[in-house]
């Protein structure tokens, strides 16, 4: 017979242990490193932990466009929306789809939870029309547009070169003498002008006899955006919402802007030349030369020869036409005046502060929605009631944890401590990867992530029960403890990645699925099923090869779960030789 060649292992046998555990102890120390060097030592909270605002959005489209509702608007709407709530600070904001038409935004409570709310609720698309006439947001029995240096007080856009705002206390007014001949000049305006909706009258031609004819009638569209302009009141609020309902970007259209808290204007606007798409980006900022709170604005390549070809228009308009109107959601929510033409950069100048200077350009930045949406809901959270929700969540899982520790320490004994030791590493994991996937991912752990983790504490104690038994089963086979550690682990590991696969498959599916808080237990789950493998793999195994050297397990002792007596073992198998049978005398007769 052949000896065995040196060196050779047998199968399932653990070459290194302690590599397997340094690698370990390596990667725990690096990931809790990480975690205090970061700073998140605690795993965000959700909604439901930290309290908050949950609302509700559903989309709609124009009449003649549902199609517009579709997966990839309803994805851009969600990314935009929620670097609009970013945009404040609100970095542990969430936003999602839910169905086919409805977006969920949880913002948790913070200090720019109420901005953020508001911002949330302006979700329609962002556009810069021009504007044709300013007046006072009340109905006016006459046609009623604010004459030349009347307007209301409104910021002013520049180049980026710095320049002196322009402060007015003017209050909008309208002389009953004027407004008329304003309103008519407005609407005859070579540029800009309403397509569409307003022309010049048409000149009269006289009569054979030298007599004129009557007064020209003027454009119906124009006539209806008049008289639609002059009977607007702004100060109602179901007609400032319904004012630039259902208007087209290329069509004129009348709209409410507030100029200070409860003071209304409204405004005669003309088709819209650029649309909040055109905007690269825009913030808030201070400058220091002029000691006053600007906007500015970058536009993208198309943007800037749309902006650059309306500003030069606008430009050469007396006030109020030489103003483009920042219209979102139907509303004006800015109107300055530009001095001169315009092009890639331009600031706007005026009485801002910090917050209202910010709120515009995040607007700005983020204002450019392919759909419009309707609030269906807004609900309060409180963190109270998800605290209590936790605290009970906490004490069923460590009623859950204690039983299973019982289980192990009754039926296993000894290997109970490689058993409990395992979940410590498992839970130590955890925890530190879900605190640095806050700020990494804006993972956020609420009550079914933490309903996710507990589940996971019977699925990594069944990879355990699974190798232990077949251990157990090699003894009764008997074999001695640590050959039966080496054959009883690939039979153990197919079992437990089989099963780990089907785990991680249902947490994947569920994932993918479904919205809202439901990811968060599947996230959850899938993340502890990889990390069962982890421990296993890396832990778990290792450890038992080492005290399978031990006299205490190696000896099988009492306590230590492996007893050979108290499992039942077999005897040891032993080969025989087969031999012929004893040589004796031979019978004469048989020969």
């Amino acid at each position: 017979m052949a000896a065995p060649k040196k060196g050779r292992r047998p199968a399932g046998g653990q070459s290194r242990p302690g590599r397997a555990l340094a690698l370990i102890v390596i990667a725990m120390v690096a990931l809790t490193g990480g975690m205090f060097w970061s700073g998140h030592t605690t795993p965000r909270l959700g909604i439901d932990l930290a309290g908050g605002t949950s609302i509700t959005l559903k989309a709609k489209a124009d009449p003649g466009q549902e199609s517009a509702v579709n997966e990839t608007n309803m994805n851009t709407a969600v990314d935009i929306i929620e670097r609009r709530v970013n945009g404040l600070g609100v970095s542990e904001a969430e936003v999602q789809t839910q169905g086919r038409e409805n977006i969920i935004v949880n913002i948790p409570r913070g200090t720019n939870e109420k901005q953020a709310r508001e911002q949330v609720g302006t979700t329609a698309q962002l556009y810069f029309r021009p504007v044709l006439a300013v007046a006072n947001g009340a109905p006016q029995e006459a046609p009623t547009a604010t004459p030349s240096g009347s307007a209301s007080p409104k910021p002013s856009a520049s180049s980026s070169a710095p320049t002196a705002g322009e402060k007015s206390s003017a209050t909008p007014s309208a002389t009953a003498s004027t407004q008329g001949r304003a309103l008519t000049e407005a609407l005859k305006a070579p540029s800009p002008t309403p397509s569409g909706s307003a022309s010049p009258s048409s000149s009269a031609t006289p009569k054979a006899t030298g007599t004129p004819q009557a007064t020209p009638t003027p454009d119906p569209a124009a006539a209806a955006l008049e008289q639609k302009f002059t009977a607007l009141n702004c100060l109602d609020p179901k007609q400032r919402t319904a004012a630039g309902q259902g208007v087209k970007p290329d069509q004129s259209t009348v709209a409410c802007g507030e100029d200070a808290p409860g003071v209304w204007s409204k405004y005669l606007l003309g088709p819209a030349e650029v649309d909040g798409r055109d905007v690269d980006d825009a913030k808030g900022a201070f400058d220091q030369q002029r000691g006053m709170w600007i906007v500015t604005m970058d536009f993208t390549d198309a943007g800037s020869k749309k902006f650059q070809s309306i500003t030069g228009k606008l430009s050469q308009q007396a006030d109020p036409q030489n103003r483009f109107a920042i219209v979102l959601d139907g509303e004006v929510v800015s109107a300055p005046s530009v001095r001169q033409t315009l092009s890639a950069s331009a600031e706007i100048s005026g009485n801002f502060n910090q917050e209202s200077a910010q709120d515009l350009g995040n607007i700005l930045s983020y204002g450019a929605l392919p759909l419009s949406f309707q609030t269906q809901s807004v609900d309060t959270v409180t963190a109270a009631l998800g605290g209590e929700q936790l605290e009970a969540g906490l004490i069923a899982g460590a009623i859950g944890l204690g039983l299973v520790v019982i289980y192990l320490v009754v039926y296993y004994r000894g290997l109970s401590l490689v058993a409990i030791l395992s979940l410590g590493v498992s839970a130590l994991l955890t925890y530190v990867i879900m605190a640095l996937l806050g700020p990494a991912i804006g993972f956020a752990l609420n009550l079914p992530a933490v309903c996710g983790a507990i589940v996971a504490i019977g699925i990594t104690a069944d990879s355990f029960i699974v190798y232990f038994e077949r251990i157990r089963d090699e003894l009764r086979e008997g074999r001695t403890l640590r050959p039966a550690v080496e054959r009883a682990w690939p039979r153990a590991r197919r079992t437990i990645l089989v099963s780990d696969f089907v785990s991680f498959l249902a947490a994947a599916v569920l994932f993918i699925v479904t919205v809202g808080k439901v990811q968060g237990f599947a996230f959850t789950l899938g993340l502890t099923t990889l990390l069962d493998i982890v421990v296993v793999f890396l832990f778990t195994k290792p450890v038992m090869t080492l005290l399978a050297r031990t006299k205490f397990f190696g000896n099988g002792h009492a306590w230590s779960g492996l007893d050979p007596k108290r499992l039942g073992a077999k005897p040891p198998l032993r080969r025989t030789r087969r031999t012929t049978a004893p040589a004796g005398p031979v019978d004469p007769k048989e020969a």
